[in-house]
């Protein structure tokens, strides 16, 4: 069994919210597993998280840059907001989103690529901004879509300028109508992409196991009410039908009016697009989504560097 720290029982806190003692219990009682320990603590009814995100604490800018079918987005960190103010630094995230533009959005792909109008690559020109900024800087995700009869959309909640925010969605949309409105369209279903955070496109392109743990969970819940097994199957069914309208996108409700399902959005768009509309996958990337740091005042980081 691994060793209860105190550290394992804060981040288990972190990720529910539930009082260190029942954490501790938690921890306890499935050998120091986390992820065990979230789904206890949710099977006793004292966390209503199925997951949370690590706090978003790394700063930088998520870059897009899109095509004729294609589209990529890049996240480039560094240590403090002021970087992502910095003209040379939102150069390179707009030059870098190009590179993964025309690569696939393989980071690795990327980081190997030869920076425009330098002898460096990637991960060399970002080292020599390390040098010029004086700051941590690193390419940390990338990713593409491409859509062969449709178009990739793209949008960028928070914007410091063209193309660079603190949020990116690009996602495709595949039809044989017209494009200029399937594009406007995309860029709306971006847009709740960005304010909904979807994990899947439809419950079909769910992770198999991550749903039969939801099921798991739901039943030890349900079970918990006393209920005869024919109640019970009824109540599992019905809270993973709400699972699939907080996870999947067709099966959300669309930002926009607050009512219709995305689903419907999209037949209702028909019509005026001139042909079926189908959503062929979605990339949404959040600036410093699970990246942890160390949380200090200004002050204290003012005092710690008149030490150094």
């Amino acid at each position: 069994m691994a060793e209860i720290t105190a550290a394992l029982v804060k981040e288990l806190r972190e990720k529910t919210g539930v009082g260190m003692m029942d954490c501790k219990k938690a921890l306890t009682e499935t050998g120091g597993d986390i992820e065990a320990g979230v789904d206890w603590l949710r099977k006793k009814g004292l966390s209503a998280a199925a997951k949370k995100a690590g706090r978003v604490a790394a700063e930088g800018l998520v870059g897009v840059a899109t095509g004729d079918g294609v589209a990529a987005l890049v996240e480039v960190n560094s240590e403090t907001d002021f970087v992502a103010r910095n003209e040379t630094f939102q150069n390179a995230v707009n030059e870098i989103a190009g590179i993964a533009l025309t690569n696939g959005g393989d980071v690795a792909a990327v980081a190997a690529a030869d920076f425009p109008g330098t002898s460096r690559t990637v991960a060399e020109e970002l080292t020599h901004l390390i040098a010029t900024i004086g700051e941590n800087i690193n390419l940390r995700r990338s990713a593409a879509l491409s859509v062969d009869g449709g178009v990739v959309a793209s949008y960028m909640h928070a914007a410091t300028t063209a193309g660079l925010g603190r949020i990116g969605v690009i996602v495709g949309m595949k039809s044989t109508g017209d494009k200029a409105k399937l594009d406007a369209l995309g860029r709306q279903v971006a847009m709740h992409i960005a304010a909904a955070s979807p994990q899947a496109v439809s419950p079909d392109d769910l992770d198999p196991e991550m749903l039969e743990r939801e099921r798991s969970v739901l039943i030890e819940q349900a079970k918990a009410s006393g209920k005869p097994d024919n109640i019970i199957e009824k109540m599992v069914d019905g809270r993973i039908r709400k699972f699939y309208e907080e996870v999947a996108l067709l099966h959300q409700t669309w930002v926009l009016d607050g009512e219709s399902k995305v689903s419907k959005i999209l037949a209702d768009a028909e019509a005026d697009i001139g042909g079926p509309v189908s959503i062929t996958g979605f990339v949404r990337l959040a600036l410093g989504e699970g990246v942890e740091r160390d949380e200090t005042d200004f002050a204290t980081e003012v005092a710690q560097t008149l030490k150094s």
